[in-house]
């Protein structure tokens, strides 16, 4: 299994706000797949089988995410992350064709203006808070959701077990 990730880095290129050192050191795209490829092992049980998958990631500014969430979410302002889920369409997908092409799973949008900010009230570095977004969206590409505090404290585990297994020790508390 692995995962093939289109990272789109359109941010970096159009914004200064996000000074590049060490503790705020831009995450390659080599290293995003990894993480990914390891996620999807995880969480292979819960996920469609397929011997690859695709998903895009996206880094953007607060002025595109927000003008996203205003057209797909009716709400005209910011967010830290959005996750267009590919699997809720009911498309058929045969063994045949999925031999020759990656099992598309959807899109992952995150602000890292918006992800700057809770990276320094969670007091954390910005590629950690990076790190939680995608994995926040990758679990809603997958299927996960979170209408109720109960289901959100789930979702909050999952990814704080995505994150250890990467590396990155985050707490809840």
């Amino acid at each position: 299994m692995r995962v093939e990730l289109y990272v789109e880095e359109s941010f970096y290129e159009l914004s200064s706000s996000v000074k590049i050192d060490e503790t705020n050191a831009q995450i390659t795209p080599e290293t995003w797949e990894n993480w990914f490829n390891h996620w999807l092992e995880i969480l292979q049980p819960q996920i469609p089988p397929a011997p690859s998958y695709e998903i895009g990631l996206r880094l953007t500014d607060d002025l595109q995410i927000q003008e996203l969430n205003a057209q797909y979410r009716q709400q005209n302002k910011p967010t830290d992350v959005l996750a267009f889920a590919a699997l809720e369409v009911d498309f058929p997908q045969s063994k045949e064709m999925l031999a020759f092409v990656p099992l598309y799973l959807g899109d992952i949008i995150v602000s890292v203006d918006t992800a700057q900010r809770q990276a320094q009230q969670q007091e954390h570095s910005l590629p950690t808070e990076l790190a939680w977004l995608a994995a926040h969206g990758l679990l809603h590409l997958l299927g996960w959701d979170h209408p109720d505090e109960k289901s959100l404290e789930g979702m909050l585990r999952q990814q704080v077990r995505l994150l250890n297994a990467i590396g990155i020790a985050i707490d809840m508390e």
